[in-house]
């Protein structure tokens, strides 16, 4: 999945926006308006790097003339002390910029850490482990991305995108058969051509989607390991098989041994610990 360059434009005009309003009034108090520094992203922590696009465009848009020297790639493996990149441009642009992009690569470079963390933990199994929707608001196509760049999987990108139908929606529709009926009956009727997964609870909603069918996969939610065991082979291949519900790194090769094709994790955007990332300006 890549950045669209639309998005990612209209997150740093409302990310600089939010922290610069009418100047950065301390950097243009005390710093020459012509003034050209250079600085480094220095690395104080241990993991694995994400937002190096997200800095290069952020840099790029303060100072059209900036030169940017990236030393490491996202996806790379980091130590304290590395150089993850440098950056020569005017001297008040580049401090505008400061904040917007350590916050960002600090915690796209943790949740990419983490997903490595958890693509490790289910290495020569079928399993994929899958993102979800709780994500920071206006974040998400950022946070998906560290996801990938950690070597996990993007689920749906949003409400839009999959029809995911859950415990709240069959108890509001009156039962599951009405809410899988009513979802065929609403894509046939708006001409849409999206995957279904439906959510169960227990073996007796299990059997109860079997019998209605027409979806492409059941979510085992807050099964126990051996229960999910058992469900899968109940299912026995007719659909794909997700288990969801406070899987973390302790538990997840465990669920993935049970057979599913399909770990989801909220704590992969949720629950993580931003990266120490920090920008020094050479004297």
């Amino acid at each position: 999945m890549a950045i669209s360059k639309d998005e990612l434009l209209a997150f740093i005009q409302a990310g600089l926006e939010e922290d610069v309003k009418d100047g950065d009034h301390t950097s243009l108090a005390c710093i020459p308006s012509d003034k050209i520094s250079t600085a480094k992203l220095l690395v104080k922590d241990f993991g694995v790097l994400s937002g190096m696009e997200v800095a290069r465009t952020v840099f790029e848009h303060v100072d059209p003339s900036v030169k940017f020297n990236a030393f490491l790639e996202d996806g790379a493996d980091i130590s304290e002390g590395d150089i993850a990149f440098e950056v020569t441009c005017n001297s008040q642009a580049l401090l505008k910029a400061e904040r917007l992009v350590l916050n960002t690569m600090q915690r796209m470079s943790g949740i990419a850490t983490h997903a490595r963390r958890f693509a490790d933990e289910v290495e020569g199994l079928k399993t994929q482990i899958l993102d979800t929707r709780k994500t920071t608001p206006l974040m998400r196509f950022l946070e998906k991305q560290a996801v990938l760049t950690g070597g996990c999987t993007n689920y749906r990108s949003g409400l839009y995108d999959r029809i995911m139908i859950k415990d709240n929606h069959v108890d509001a529709a009156g039962g599951m058969e009405n809410a899988i009926k009513r979802t065929h009956a609403y894509l046939k009727d708006n001409n849409l051509d999206l995957e279904i997964t439906v959510e169960v609870r227990n073996l007796v909603e299990l059997y109860t989607v079997l019998e209605i069918g027409g979806v492409n996969r059941i979510m085992l939610d807050n099964f126990e390991v051996p229960l999910v065991k058992e469900a899968v082979q109940i299912v026995n291949g007719r659909f794909e098989t997700e288990a969801s519900g406070g899987i973390n790194l302790q538990t997840a090769r465990s669920y993935a041994k049970a057979g599913v094709d399909f770990v989801s994790v909220g704590e992969l955007t949720h629950s993580i610990k931003s990266l120490d990332l920090s920008l020094k300006i050479k004297k």
